[in-house]
């Protein structure tokens, strides 16, 4: 990523260093008619080198400063974006499936409501912030099993263990719902029978172990992934850069994500 200094900003520059150095082209002829000796002449020679590294020095400093500032803004505009692309289609087929449920199953709805709304506060408010506890993103996530489990009308089998040392480990929010999403989406939605989706998190050691198995239907051919997983690749990317791994395997049935994050 390149960042150009603007021309107005150069002839500034250039400007200022050329006033600069007149400035003190004449105060060393003065100077040296002042005092006349070689020595005093020498000394302030190196003391004018010695001004201008330093004020060379300070401007790059200034200007590193500046581009860090200019990436770091630019990475939590990003961020921010990336955060706000994440599963609003689940919301809008949670919605239609509610318009059918009201008059069918009144109180059914009413069970979907209140777990659609913790789901969309949590979204709005909670997935804003920079890190939240390990612990409320796992009850995000089983909220969302929940919800699968009361608007299909078929036997899923649906298995999330959780294995976490102390409740102290802060992660970025909004992470591993993509792949828990594409689990449901790409397998659980188009089998009829034999549904599955198994889930394991472990904490340990400061880092998290994620993983994500589910089969689907071979004669459906779709990419479990798409814009969701390219949004989950990039902000552990912009977070995690050298903190995290993330391996898919995919066999003629079984779908599995690893996703594995040491604390920064």
């Amino acid at each position: 990523m390149n960042y150009k200094i603007s021309d107005k900003k150069k002839k500034i520059i250039k400007r200022i260093y050329k006033i600069a150095i007149v400035f003190i082209g004449i105060i060393i002829v003065i100077f040296n008619d002042t005092f006349g000796k070689l020595e005093g002449f020498v000394e302030f020679i190196a003391f004018y080198f010695i001004v201008i590294f330093i004020t060379i020095s300070y401007w790059l400093f200034k200007q590193i400063k500046s581009i860090i500032r200019l990436k770091n803004e630019k990475a939590q505009t990003e961020l921010m974006h990336l955060k706000s692309q994440v599963n609003p289609h689940f919301f809008f087929n949670m919605l239609n499936n509610l318009y059918g449920l009201v008059d069918k199953d009144s109180k059914k709805a009413q069970e979907l409501i209140l777990k659609l709304s913790d789901m969309m506060r949590y979204s709005i408010y909670e997935g804003q912030k920079e890190t939240v506890l390990i612990s409320e993103e796992i009850t995000y996530l089983q909220n969302y099993i929940e919800l699968h489990k009361m608007r299909y009308h078929k036997i899923i089998d649906v298995k999330f263990k959780v294995d976490i040392e102390g409740n102290d480990f802060q992660i970025m929010p909004l992470l591993f719902i993509i792949l828990l999403e594409n689990a449901f989406k790409h397998g659980v939605e188009n089998l009829r029978n034999n549904a599955y989706v198994h889930i394991n998190m472990k904490v340990r050691n400061n880092q998290v172990n994620f993983d994500i198995e589910n089969n689907f239907d071979t004669t459906i051919t779709n990419e479990q992934g798409g814009i969701g997983m390219n949004n989950l690749k990039r902000r552990l990317e912009l977070v995690y850069p050298k903190s995290h791994t993330l391996t898919i395997t995919k066999t003629d049935t079984v779908y599995k994500a690893q996703l594995n994050i040491r604390k920064l």
